[in-house]
């Protein structure tokens, strides 16, 4: 094995100590800085790994000792980040969404390639045991020819939970930007790249109160629709209804079903790495729970850096997110304008991954 690959992360949120538990230790990379616009936060957790250095954000990108950044500050600073650090030839892997706009993410994919360097992001949920032991069983014909596909998220939204809810539900958020690319990305792990879309959303509440932390009982606005509905036309011929919501208090669907000829695959949260995939044959007697076949086993976040610098394709990458965000972004605009709209990109699948032990993948 050569020297580990050195990576600088950006954004020391929440979301950062989930990617820490895969990559601190592991022996393929080395966190070299940390960075935040909230310099004591960078400072807590760069002093949590050793050797690893607190930078003011320019330093960190200026740092021609870092090969990768990851970016894992909020929506609105994803593409600023990304293209200030592709701009000094450093691969990036973002947290979703690749950009708030398809403008921008265009405009940022082709500077990447100007320069040579590679982009990946998020979610990665999909390359675990859950999405691709489903995506597995699709691909072996147990459902016969796959016709149809239902994915619903909803939540009463993050406010009950978040101390800093605000960006949810500011341009850039909403239900479907923000949880949105785990089940759109799963869809096309399972079914193919999508054509076309079909739109209707509402935003019936001006406003919402932060429930926990500090400022529990402070009222936020609300900028986006907080309830968005559609049909995804995929280009093989079957069509995914999607419904990304935080105006429901609680749901009994499941995450994601594949309907096929002869069967119905249940998919479990795309959100989450694992967990039961269950298959109910046409002439069954009931469901039956299938076995891990396929996928990083005991995955978690940042699993998908870890296949981008191994992959001569990785599954993770700005190409697959790009297309994802495509179908957000028509999406909402079909709300808008009450018409199909046909996308502008699209996307190999993803290659499918075998059983990965973690043993393997962690070494």
């Amino acid at each position: 094995m050569g020297e580990p690959h050195r990576i600088g992360i950006v954004g020391a949120g929440w979301i950062s100590g989930a990617y820490l538990e895969t990559l601190r230790d592991h022996p393929a990379v080395t966190i070299a800085a940390v960075a935040d616009l909230d310099a004591a936060r960078a400072a807590k957790t760069a002093d949590g790994i050793p050797g690893c250095r607190a930078l003011p954000v320019g330093d960190l990108l200026n740092d021609d000792s870092i090969a990768t950044i990851l970016n894992l500050t909020v929506p609105a600073a994803h593409a600023s980040i990304a293209s200030a650090a592709v701009s000094k030839t450093r691969q990036v892997y973002g947290e979703k969404p690749l950009t708030s706009e398809m403008s921008t993410a265009r405009t940022l994919l082709d500077q990447a390639a100007s320069h040579g360097v590679t982009i990946g992001c998020a979610p990665d949920t999909v390359l675990g045991t859950g999405v691709q032991t489903a995506r597995a069983a699709v691909d072996a014909g147990v459902i016969g020819r796959p016709l149809s596909a239902v994915a619903v998220m909803a939540t009463p939204g993050h406010e009950r939970w978040h101390h800093q809810p605000d960006f949810y539900y500011r341009p850039g958020g909403g239900p479907l930007l923000d949880m949105g690319p785990y089940y759109l990305t799963a869809l096309v792990h399972l079914l193919g790249p999508i054509e076309a879309v079909t739109g209707a959303a509402s935003r019936l509440r001006g406003s919402r109160v932060i429930g926990d932390g500090p400022r529990a009982g402070e009222r936020i606005p609300v900028e986006v629709d907080t309830h968005v509905t559609g049909v995804l036309h995929h280009a093989g011929g079957a069509l995914s209804t999607i419904t990304t919501s935080f105006d429901a208090v609680r749901t009994t669907a499941a995450p994601i079903e594949v309907h096929g000829e002869t069967g119905t695959i249940e998919v479990p949260d795309p959100n989450h790495f694992s967990g039961d995939v269950r298959l109910f044959p046409l002439d069954g007697a009931g469901w039956q729970t299938l076995p891990p076949s396929a996928g990083y086993a005991d995955a978690s976040r940042g699993i998908g850096l870890l296949d981008m610098l191994t992959s001569a394709q990785p599954r993770a990458s700005g190409a697959l997110a790009l297309h994802v965000l495509d179908a957000m972004t028509a999406l909402l605009e079909s709300a808008t304008s009450g018409r199909r709209i046909t996308l502008t990109t699209t996307v190999e699948r993803p290659a499918a991954l075998p059983l990965i032990p973690s043993a393997q993948w962690r070494r």
